[in-house]
């Protein structure tokens, strides 16, 4: 969640490495990410392009294989180019459930997609290691730093891509189940100030957004919480990020030792938040703050210190950057904008040949646990959420200023306002156009796949990560496929 790089009077947990970056680079206080899912928000990051222009619709759907990369483009430029940990940005990854739970999003039904959220400690005060496989990762980050990239004549880019602070995988509800478990041990759980926890506020199940309902319902959020649960699951995935925040500190560390500190751009970001029971909801593929507000800060030669950037700005811009850093030509059709001019210490005098950076972000979402395309305008004070054709389910305002918490839709109080945000979002995106074109590939995408097994696909689902609710009535459910077909 990008608010816990800069929230004034943040007190909740400890990020030793977040604040060194602040105090000696550039933190945004408004960047978004656009599309708040994994696969789909990588590939905007690693093709600069919108996520209605690549397709990349859900977690199985993401880049063509033939997309160029900045790394690409940096690699054919001379630059020593290495990649380690999660990428996530290409096609045919994520289970079977994940990607049948997208496609039949636009039946009439509710079907848990999730476990419940719950939490969980592991190991002892002075285990650190939690999250294994991101240490291993590090290392190896940590060892290329300090015996290789030390020794290069020519510059380089290194990525690395963590799973933290992810909830994990939760057995407890089979194997097909999604990530619902927040874990972490001890050690960790110390850094967190459970004093400073707020809890966030619910509206009631009958005046949610339909479509917010149905998110709530499909992450198995609508039972009941206690106040110690909610806290709780907000405590431990603080203390995830705590443990993020210091694999980042070895990275620093390791630059540091090696003297190359201060000659390295070091770029800090993730592909989307954690609602953490805000809205009663966890997870992410929500346009809410905590899901789809990104964490960005930027800390190198010619970068401002101590700077907070208030400017909107989205992951789609990273291309541009990393090839504006590196003094090669930025292709034009590219969505994002060079986030540089912001963050040297004079700003570039030449605009971009593309003109001025637009005044909004777009974000947008066509996966699982959400019924409907969604489609979110960051301008000013400004949040705009438009649903589907524009016209079946009701879209949302938010003023940011005033309702930081998005506890207030104000939608119907700014006609006005709603009506020239909407302008402004149907001149980057014709979204009711698309939204037809993602049903329609949820359509034919199911087809096919239920086509593939050749035998009754009911057994199939159920044992996806829905079996417990479909297995009390299997009938009821086909028919609900068998009308929506």
């Amino acid at each position: 969640d990008g608010r816990l790089t800069f929230f004034p009077g943040n007190q909740t947990v400890a990020l030793p490495s977040i604040n060194f970056m602040k105090r000696h680079g550039s933190v945004f206080l408004n960047a978004y990410t656009n599309s708040p899912i994994c696969c789909p928000s990588r590939a905007a990051m690693w093709s600069g392009l919108f996520t209605h222009l690549t397709e990349s619709w859900n977690n199985f759907k993401g880049l063509d294989p033939d997309y160029v990369t900045w790394m690409d483009l940096m690699e054919k430029h001379g630059y020593h180019a290495q990649k380690f940990g999660k990428l996530d940005f290409t096609s045919g990854h994520h289970s079977v459930s994940n990607r049948v739970e997208a496609w039949t999003r636009d039946v009439d039904f509710l079907l848990r997609q999730e476990g419940r959220p719950m939490v969980k400690l592991t190991g002892h005060r002075k285990q650190f290691r939690v999250m294994e496989k991101d240490w291993q990762n590090i290392d190896k980050a940590v060892n290329w730093i300090k015996e290789e990239a030390v020794n290069f004549t020519q510059p380089f880019v290194l990525y690395l891509g963590l799973n933290l602070p992810h909830p994990y995988p939760s057995p407890y509800a089979g194997e097909n189940f999604g990530a619902s478990t927040f874990l972490t041990s001890p050690y960790w759980l110390e850094k967190v100030n459970y004093e400073a926890i707020k809890t966030p506020k619910w509206s009631s199940l009958s005046e949610m957004h339909p479509v917010d309902y149905y998110s709530s319902y499909t992450k198995n959020c609508t039972g009941q919480f206690t106040k110690e649960e909610v806290r709780n699951i907000r405590a431990f995935y603080y203390a995830m990020c705590a443990e993020t925040d210091a694999m980042l500190g070895e990275i620093i560390s390791a630059l540091r030792d090696t003297g190359l500190l201060g000659k390295t751009i070091i770029i800090f970001t993730a592909d989307h938040g954690e609602l953490a029971m805000e809205h009663r909801q966890f997870y992410k593929m929500s346009m809410y703050e905590g899901s789809s507000h990104v964490p960005l800060l930027v800390m190198g030669p010619g970068v401002r210190e101590q700077q907070q950037i208030p400017n909107v700005v989205s992951l789609v811009d990273i291309y541009p950057t990393m090839l504006d850093t590196a003094r090669i030509p930025v292709p034009q059709n590219l969505s994002g904008y060079s986030l540089l001019p912001l963050l040297r210490e004079k700003a570039e005098s030449k605009a971009s040949p593309k003109g001025p950076r637009p005044s909004w972000v777009l974000s947008e979402f066509h996966g699982c646990n959400v019924n409907s395309s969604v489609y979110m305008l960051r301008t000013g004070k400004w949040k705009y959420i438009a649903y589907s054709d524009g016209s079946s389910a009701p879209p949302q305002l938010f003023d940011l200023t005033a309702d930081p918490d998005e506890l207030t839709n104000v939608a119907i109080k700014f006609p006005e306002t709603v009506q020239s945000l909407d302008k402004v979002l149907r001149s980057v995106v014709n979204y009711p156009k698309v939204s037809s074109s993602v049903q329609e590939y949820n359509k034919q995408q199911f087809i096919s796949w239920k086509q593939s097994l050749g035998h009754n696909y009911s057994s199939v689902i159920a044992n996806l990560r829905w079996h417990q609710d479909w297995l009390k009535d299997p009938k009821k459910y086909e028919g609900a496929i068998d009308k929506w077909l």
